[in-house]
């Protein structure tokens, strides 16, 4: 997708684990591979420390790792993955300005050196009309995560005619919400991206009612399925839906329950979304991203 005047290579380091021998024998192999424009892409953000400053970029995704881990590995995390790398690339990209300001506020990045270039959605992901079956809709829900807010979802539908779609392998609490409520679903996981895309192509709403989003990509690829959307008015899914997704509070039980019901009775506002959503997924294609990177290659090659 890269513009012909950008080539690249993509290096792989040798080790995936974490402990401190495979840490230095990366930052080695790091040191060893550098060249006119480094970007580090993969969740390896600690061998910054062996490129150029120059001429380094470094693309975070989100800081969620830093809510997960015991306040000792944390601290270590924040260092190694965030604080140092940070202040040794010349520029930091970002999927998000949720992201962005998690940066500048917790990280204390300059903003003036952070670039918002969002997720591309994959080209599988194509608008396929079809008829909404308001008696009895399939509600589309990815992840099972304590973030993705499955419960308070399975609470919200409880008295909705609905069935219930879930992607991701589910826990004894959330099977046990669901059988309490007795609530029509199905659950698979492990999914192909085919497979992925025939879930979208056979659902009436999507919901994504998540608590936090680096980005969001369900929307989007919803979007550009052409199914309306709910999802969550805080973090980065605001900015991702735009104006195509009917946005709620996910603490809220209630506001799930009354936007899930606003889409299955509003026609216009299902239709509404819908068209909103295949113009918001514009942003997203994989050659106007890939157009904004070769943009930041070159400003960085000229600069160095």
């Amino acid at each position: 997708m890269l513009p012909k005047d950008v080539t690249y290579a993509n290096v792989q380091l040798p080790y995936l684990q974490t402990n401190p021998r495979a840490l230095w024998k990366n930052i080695q192999a790091a040191y060893r591979q550098k060249s006119a424009v480094n970007h580090i892409t993969g969740d390896i953000h600690y061998i910054a420390i062996a490129l150029p400053r120059h001429n380094t970029i470094l693309t975070i995704h989100d800081l969620r790792i830093l809510d997960l881990v015991s306040p000792l590995k944390k601290r270590l995390i924040q260092l190694l993955w965030f604080t140092l790398p940070a202040h040794t690339v010349k520029y930091i990209t970002v999927i998000s300005e949720a992201t962005k300001s998690e940066l500048v506020n917790r990280i204390g990045v300059a903003a003036s050196k952070i670039k918002v270039i969002p997720n591309p959605v994959a080209a599988s992901y194509i608008f396929v009309p079809k008829f909404f079956y308001q008696v009895n809709p399939s509600i589309l829900h990815l992840g099972t995560k304590e973030n993705k807010n499955l419960d308070r979802l399975i609470t919200a539908v409880a008295e909705i005619n609905c069935h219930l779609r879930i992607i991701g392998k589910l826990n004894s609490q959330q099977h046990e919400l669901l059988e309490k409520y007795t609530i029509s679903y199905s659950n698979t996981w492990d999914l192909s991206l085919e497979q992925i895309v025939k879930e979208y192509q056979q659902a009436d709403i999507v919901s994504f009612v998540s608590l936090y989003e680096g980005f969001g990509m369900p929307i989007v690829e919803a979007q550009a399925t052409g199914r309306p959307v709910i999802t969550s008015n805080c973090s980065s899914m605001p900015e991702v839906a735009g104006e195509g997704a009917l946005l709620i509070d996910p603490t809220s039980v209630e506001e799930i329950r009354r936007g899930i019901i606003r889409l299955i009775e509003d026609e216009g506002l299902r239709n509404s979304l819908i068209q909103k959503g295949l113009e918001n997924v514009k942003r997203f294609d994989a050659k106007v991203i890939a157009a904004q990177y070769a943009e930041l290659y070159r400003k960085i090659a000229a600069e160095a």
